[in-house]
């Protein structure tokens, strides 16, 4: 019975840290970047670490990390090309396929971004040991495996 008022609070509190980051992360982003929403920069995010990770950098690829689809993608690469953040290149050996490259606007967005989400990793750790931390990202880790299992794959 004890385990459930633990269960309770856990939940609360992640509904409320979730919600939270959320709306902190839409702040940071649209005082850094005023033209740019958060599921824009995350397109932004997916197509630098595609390209860095040199991972599957076409756009059905970055579609289905962004689990959207082709047509939403489309439509947010179309804002992003104009507003000069990705551009598209014509895959040289498939010129059915096209690539999504950040251009240099784009990488000074990640950056800024990324800025935000280490702050947030640094403000969290700060304060716990060493073994603290394990635990709290062994207990994240379950929770985005679930997550993955259950309703993203």
């Amino acid at each position: 019975m004890e385990n459930d008022h633990y269960k309770k609070e856990l939940n609360a509190f992640l509904v409320e840290v979730f919600n939270d980051i959320l709306k902190a992360e839409e702040i940071y982003v649209t005082e850094s970047c005023t033209d740019l929403s958060v599921r824009e920069m995350h397109i932004i995010e997916e197509v630098c670490r595609a390209v860095d990770q040199e991972r599957d950098n076409r756009s059905s690829a970055v579609a289905a990390a962004q689990h959207v689809t082709a047509g939403t993608l489309t439509t947010a690469v179309n804002q992003l090309e104009a507003k000069g953040y990705l551009e598209r290149v014509r895959d040289g050996s498939d010129k059915r396929s096209v690539r999504l490259y950040p251009t240099e606007k784009g990488r000074e967005a990640d950056a800024r971004h990324t800025a935000f989400h280490r702050e947030l990793v640094e403000a969290t750790v700060e304060t716990m040991t060493m073994e603290e931390a394990e635990v709290l990202a062994r207990g994240l880790n379950g929770i985005a495996s679930f997550i993955r299992k259950k309703y993203l794959e």
